[in-house]
This record gives C-alpha cells, structure tokens and sequence, in this order.
C-alpha cells in the first residue's frame, strides 16, 4: 500500500511541509477537545493560523487533514523510538530496552497517540489500510527484538508466540496512553514500564541462565 497523496495547490516543497505541520498541530488539539466529526475545516484553519482559503491549497478535504495528522504521528512515533535505541544492547536486554523506549515515546506522545486511535476510523479505507501498515511496521520493530532473543537461544517460542507477544507489548504500552485517567494517578512511567517488564517477560530471564525457556 503506496502513501498517499494529498493533493495542493502550491508547489513550493518546503511550504507545503511547514503549513501542514501547522494544520497537524491545529487538528490535533481540536480532535481531542471535540473529535474529528464535530470539527469544521474552518476551525483547523484559524487553529493552524491561517485563513480557510488558504487551509484548501494544501489539502482537499477534512479528511485529509485527519489522513495528514495519522501519517504525521506514525512518522514521528518511530523516529523517536528509533532516536532512543542504542545498538549497546543484546539478548533480552535489547528487548527490555525496547519496550522502555516504546513506554517513553508513549508518554512523551500521548496526546497525539489517543487522537489517532480515536478518529483513524473516520478515514476512507484506503487511508486506513495505510495508516494500519504504519501501525504494522511499528510493531515489527517488536517483533525483530523477541525474535533476537530467540535466535540468541534464549527463549523457545513459536512465530506466532513471537507475534503474539509483541501485539500484547504495543497494547500495553498503548494502555499507558489510554487508561492514562487512571494509570497515571497511580503510578510513575517509570513504576508502570518495570512492572510491565516484569510481567511480559516473566521467566525468560531465568530460562536464559539455565539455557532455555
């Protein structure tokens, strides 16, 4: 599935670039106050800083704009785990260092994170089939740090436990994000992410001193 393009008016590369990251912002925070549907092109326009006229040379509709927002947050969601991985680490404590960047970005993001899983149902279905590749790839990253482990000899799981486990490691991290109304009042990210740790790898560390899970 190819990313798509959003039609514009304007040619000027870095423009257009500057003016949607504008609009992303804009949309973020009236999604969040009010959801996609109840949200006018008009109100991201004055949010964004512009006026509606312009808001329509760089996009063709509402939806756009919410395709615009959804490929943004992806975008900057990897690039930030990505930014907290070192390659210092192996074995299971690549893995654990995996999920604390995940937990981190999370958090960092969380704003933008439950406004994308909110209104990503409004999108046309070529759109989301896109934007879930996205959510997709997130999740292989993973997926590769279970299957280092595994390749390692350091857990004895199946390609379908190996997936299974990094679903449940997304879900959790996501959890931090969605049950942040009470989450967050009862712990520290940092309480939560070893705890989490503690649970999802339950055993694996102790199999791997005795060379097997």
């Amino acid at each position: 599935m190819s990313k798509k393009q959003v039609p514009s008016m304007v040619k000027d590369e870095q423009l257009v670039k500057k003016r949607r990251a504008q609009m992303v912002k804009g949309a973020v925070s009236l999604f969040k106050q009010k959801g996609f549907h109840r949200t006018t092109t008009r109100e991201i326009a004055k949010e964004s800083g512009f006026s509606i006229g312009t808001l329509y040379e760089y996009i063709g509709s509402k939806e756009d704009v919410l395709y615009l927002v959804c490929d943004s947050i992806y975008d900057e969601v990897r690039e930030r785990l990505e930014a907290h991985l070192s390659t210092d680490y192996s074995g299971l404590d690549r893995l654990k260092q995996v999920v604390r960047s995940l937990m981190k970005v999370m958090d960092e993001m969380q704003d933008e994170v439950l406004v994308m899983y909110q209104e990503a149902k409004s999108l046309p279905k070529d759109s989301l089939s896109y934007v879930l590749k996205k959510e997709m790839e997130m999740t292989a990253i993973v997926e590769k740090a279970i299957d280092s482990c595994r390749g390692d000899g350091l857990v004895d799981l199946t390609d379908k436990e190996v997936e299974l486990l990094a679903h449940n490691i997304m879900i959790i991290a996501h959890a931090w994000t969605f049950r942040r109304w009470e989450l967050q009042k009862r712990f520290t990210l940092e309480e939560y992410t070893d705890m989490q740790i503690r649970f999802l790898l339950h055993g694996m560390e102790e199999n791997a001193t005795k060379g097997g899970f």
